[in-house]
C-alpha cells in the first residue's frame, strides 16, 4: 500500500523495489494517488500487479490508507510503505518468517531498520507521546536531553526489540488487527495517525516489534519536505488532536499551550541561531495556520500529505 502525493521518481523506484523483492509474498500493490500534479501517477495502470486508486484530491495520509486497504482483495498482512521508501532483497521474507513464529503471535505491528543512501540507520522508533515528553519537545529540551522526548534518538536501533511505536514509512500490520481497529483515525490528516493506531493496538493487547536485522530504504521527510510550513502545521495540529483524544483535559491544555505559545519561540530561537530566516518565516506561517484552524474549527485546505517525515522535525 503506497500513498502518493507528488513523489516524483521516488514512487517508481519504490514500486520497482516491490516488483524485484516481493519474494512471491505480495498479492497486490495498491497505490492511492492523493491528487498529484507532477505526473508521478501517470502510467501506473500499466504496471503489472498494481492497482491505482485515484482519490481526485488530497485526502490526507490516514484516510488514503484506509481507502487503499478497502481495495485489498487478499492477504493476512498489510504493508503501508512510503513512496520515498524501498524494499531490499529479503525484507518481506524475513518479516513474514518472524511473524509466523509462535512467540510472535501477538505482534500486530512490525517495522524494520530503515537506512538511507549511505546506509546510515534512521532513528525510526518512538515512545508513545506523554504530556511531559511533548512539553519537552515544544520547549526544545528534548534536543538537550533526548530521553525526555518522543523520538528514541538516543538509541542506536541496533537490536531487535519490542517498542511502543514504529514509524509509518514501513508499517506492517496484521489485517485482522487493522480491521478490528477500523483502520487509521481519519481526523489525523497526516502525522500521528500511526501513533494513535499503535496506542490503540497496544491497548487491545498487541505488540509492536522492531527488527534490527532486516533493512529497507527510506529517504526521510518524504514529499512533505516540499511544503515545510504546512508540514509543521499538520504536525502541531495532529499533536493537539492526539492530546485531546488520549490525555486528560489538563494534560491536553498543557500540550496545546506548549504548541501555541512555547514552541514558536523555541523554534524561532533555533532558526536564528542557525542563521535561517526561512526557518523563522516557516515557523510563524505554520503558527498562523494553526491559529486559523483553531479559530475556524477546521483546517485550511492544501497539500502536504503524501508521505511521512520525521515526527521530531
Amino acid at each position: 500500500m503506497v500513498v502518493n502525493w507528488n513523489a516524483g521518481d521516488r514512487l517508481g523506484a519504490c514500486l520497482d523495489s516491490i516488483a524485484a523483492h516481493g519474494d512471491g509474498l505480495v498479492s497486490q500493490v495498491i497505490v492511492v494517488d492523493n491528487g498529484s500534479s507532477d505526473g508521478s501517477a501517470a502510467g501506473l495502470e500499466a504496471r503489472p500487479g498494481v492497482t491505482l486508486v485515484r482519490a481526485g484530491a488530497n485526502l490526507g495520509f490516514g484516510r488514503a490508507c484506509n481507502l487503499g486497504a478497502r481495495q485489498a482483495a487478499a492477504g493476512d498482512l498489510l504493508l503501508f510503505l512510503n513512496p520515498d521508501a524501498a524494499l531490499h532483497a529479503g525484507t518481506l521474507a524475513a518479516v513474514a518468517t518472524c511473524l509466523d513464529a509462535p512467540a510472535n503471535a501477538r505482534v500486530g505491528i512490525c517495522g524494520v531498520q530503515l537506512v538511507d543512501e549511505t546506509w546510515s540507520v534512521a532513528r525510526s522508533c518512538s515512545r508513545l507521546p506523554r504530556v511531559a515528553g511533548l512539553l519537552a519537545q515544544s520547549s526544545g529540551l528534548d534536543r538537550l536531553f533526548p530521553r525526555l522526548g518522543q523520538a528514541m534518538v538516543e538509541w542506536d536501533h541496533a537490536a531487535t526489540r519490542d517498542v511502543e511505536q514504529v514509524i509509518g514509512a514501513f508499517f506492517l500490520v496484521r489485517r485482522a488487527l487493522f480491521e478490528s481497529l477500523q483502520g487509521f483515525d481519519e481526523r489525523f490528516f497526516v502525522y500521528y495517525e500511526e501513533v494513535d493506531f499503535s496506542l490503540r493496538a497496544r491497548d487491545a493487547g498487541w505488540r509492536s516489534l522492531y527488527l534490527a536485522d532486516v533493512q529497507a530504504f527510506h529517504a526521510g521527510m518524504g514529499t512533505t519536505a516540499q511544503v515545510k510550513a504546512r508540514r509543521l502545521f499538520y504536525l502541531l495540529r495532529s499533536r493537539l488532536l492526539y492530546a485531546g483524544k488520549h490525555f486528560s483535559r489538563p494534560g491536553a491544555v498543557a500540550v496545546a499551550l506548549g504548541a501555541l505559545l512555547v514552541e514558536p519561540l523555541a523554534r524561532t530561537v533555533l532558526a536564528l541561531a542557525r542563521g535561517s530566516w526561512s526557518g523563522v518565516r516557516e515557523t510563524w506561517a505554520a503558527c498562523g495556520l494553526l491559529w486559523r484552524w483553531l479559530l475556524a474549527g477546521r483546517p485550511p485546505e492544501g497539500p502536504g500529505a503524501g508521505a511521512h517525515g520525521a515526527h521530531h522535525a
